[in-house]
């Protein structure tokens, strides 16, 4: 990526339905230009789709948070199978230092927050846990 294709992705990050012509025209290029490139950054997957971002109080769950878990041996793989099946579970980032897995969760309720937390828990390899609740978001 050079600079114009950063410029044109950050662009699309804060706000994804520009059309073109606004894009090329806040670029300085041409709408074939713009066009091209988003093409280019799709097909090479630099881009790999466009979404919508919500007020925090609008979107559900309600309950957000992030868990760092510290995994005993080379259990690593088998945690991450075992997570794909928690629907409470949006990303799990690998890490280095004392935590080796980070996780990006959500439900609708305190009580369902408590029984994934406890089903985590309960993986076989996670030797210890940590997770704080997300009081709000600020989208730079």
């Amino acid at each position: 990526m050079d600079d114009m294709d950063r410029r044109l992705v950050g662009l699309l990050r804060d706000d994804a339905r520009r059309s073109v012509a606004s894009l090329a025209k806040s670029l300085g290029v041409s709408r074939g230009t713009v066009q091209n490139r988003i093409d280019r950054l799709l097909a090479q997957g630099t881009i790999q789709g466009f979404t919508v971002r919500a007020k925090p109080e609008d979107a559900s769950p309600r309950i957000r948070a992030i868990m760092m878990i510290a995994v005993e041996g080379e259990r690593s793989d088998h945690i991450l199978k075992v997570l794909r099946g928690f629907s409470e579970v949006s990303v799990v980032h690998s890490t280095n230092g004392r935590w080796d897995l980070v996780i990006e969760m959500a439900t609708e309720s305190l009580e369902g927050f408590d029984r994934a937390l406890h089903r985590i828990r309960q993986i076989a390899g996670v030797s210890a846990s940590e997770t704080s609740l997300l009081l709000s978001s600020y989208y730079l």
